[in-house]
């Protein structure tokens, strides 16, 4: 799964919410013909990435690409069960990428377009967020 090789601070804070703005950067199509784009804001797990790009590349596999536009490097950091409060933060235990609506999540190229449409329909139903498909006109 996806997570980054190094990171400038090892705990990071949680932020404030700030996932319903809508995006400024990624948010144009860049790469592929065909691609998934945000609606709504959400952090999204690696394991979340990783299970969408699965469903995708079983479709793309003979002749297609596939270009991931999110990356998680936000950690999130769980404390144990039972743990009494104080005592410090908890450990990293998993990588989010945060998304905002407008941001373009996952795009497709040399793949026809019917294929395409119906292979990011099932890889939206992987994802914590509402989706929309484009295309390049």
């Amino acid at each position: 799964m996806l997570i980054p090789r190094k990171v400038k601070h090892r705990k990071w804070h949680k932020g404030r919410g700030r996932t319903e703005h809508p995006a400024t950067r990624n948010v144009v199509m860049a790469f592929g013909e065909i691609g998934l784009k945000a609606t709504t804001g959400s952090w999204m797990t690696s394991r979340q990435i990783e299970a969408a790009r699965r469903v995708i590349t079983r479709a793309t596999r003979k002749g297609g690409k596939i270009w991931i536009r999110v990356f998680p490097d936000h950690p999130v950091t769980m404390k144990g069960n039972e743990v009494p409060m104080g005592m410090g933060k908890g450990g990293v235990d998993h990588y989010v990428a945060v998304v905002r609506p407008g941001m373009m999540l996952f795009e497709i190229g040399g793949v026809d377009r019917t294929s395409a449409r119906a292979v990011l329909r099932e890889a939206a139903h992987k994802l914590p967020v509402r989706t929309v498909i484009v295309e390049r006109h």
